[in-house]
C-alpha cells in the first residue's frame, strides 16, 4: 500500500521530458525494450506505466498506486488482458492526477498545477506514439473523490481533441454516468465507443 508522505508541493518534481529521457536509457531493474516507466523509479508520482508496441491502448484511470514493471497490481493486469483481448498489442496506463495512492482518499485535497502540467505533458507524449490514438476512459465513480480531478479531465480531453483521438468505454456506462474501473471486468470485455466531449458537458 502506498500512502502519500505529504503533498506533492513539498517535492522537487522531476519535470516530464528529461524523466522520459532517462526512462528511455537501460535501466538495472527492468527491460526498457518493454515496459516504459517513467518516471523510471519509485517516487511519489508516476507519469506512465506501460508497455511498447506498434498498437498501445491509453487507458486513463484516476491516480496511481503501487504498480511498477514486472510487478503489476491486479488493476494493471486487467488493463492489459482487456487491451490485448480487443486487439492492441500494447498498453500504456495514464492517470489523470499523477500522485500515488493506493486509497483514492489519501489523494492530496487541492492540485498541485506544476504536477498537472508535467502530467499533461505525459499525455501529450502518449498521444504522439500514435497516428489515430486510442484513449480508454477507466476511472470509475474515483473521479468524484477530488473536485479538481474533472478539471484536468477537461484538459486531457482537448489535448486528445487535438490529438485526434478516438475514445472508449470497457463495458456500458455505471448508472452513476461514469466509465468503469478495470478491476472487476471480465477480461474478454469488448472496448465502446465514448463521447468524451459529451461526458464532460453533463458534469
Amino acid at each position: 500500500m502506498h500512502i502519500p508522505q505529504g503533498t506533492t508541493e513539498t517535492l522537487q518534481l522531476e519535470l516530464f521530458q528529461p524523466a522520459l529521457e532517462a526512462a528511455l536509457q537501460p535501466a538495472p531493474d527492468y527491460d526498457v525494450s518493454r515496459w516504459l516507466y517513467v518516471p523510471n523509479r519509485y517516487s511519489e508520482y508516476r507519469y506512465i506505466l506501460g508497455t511498447r508496441g506498434e498498437r498501445p491502448l491509453i487507458c486513463v484511470g484516476i491516480n496511481p498506486s503501487t504498480a511498477a514493471p514486472d510487478d503489476l497490481d491486479p488493476t494493471l493486469q486487467s488493463v492489459e488482458r482487456i487491451a490485448r483481448s480487443n486487439g492492441y498489442d500494447s498498453f500504456l496506463m495514464f492517470n489523470v492526477y499523477a500522485q500515488r495512492a493506493t486509497r483514492p482518499d489519501d489523494m492530496e485535497p487541492s492540485c498541485n498545477a506544476a504536477l498537472h502540467a508535467e502530467n499533461r505533458q505525459a499525455f501529450r507524449y502518449l498521444l504522439s506514439l500514435s497516428n489515430s490514438p486510442s484513449v480508454w476512459a477507466a476511472w470509475g465513480n474515483i473521479i468524484l473523490k477530488r473536485d479538481y480531478l474533472m478539471d484536468c479531465m477537461r484538459d486531457f480531453a482537448a489535448d486528445g481533441a487535438a490529438a485526434g483521438a478516438r475514445w472508449y468505454t470497457a463495458g456500458p456506462l455505471l448508472k452513476s454516468g461514469q466509465p468503469h474501473h478495470p478491476l472487476y471486468l471480465k477480461g474478454d470485455t469488448r472496448l465502446l465507443d465514448f463521447d468524451i466531449e459529451a461526458y464532460l458537458k453533463r458534469r
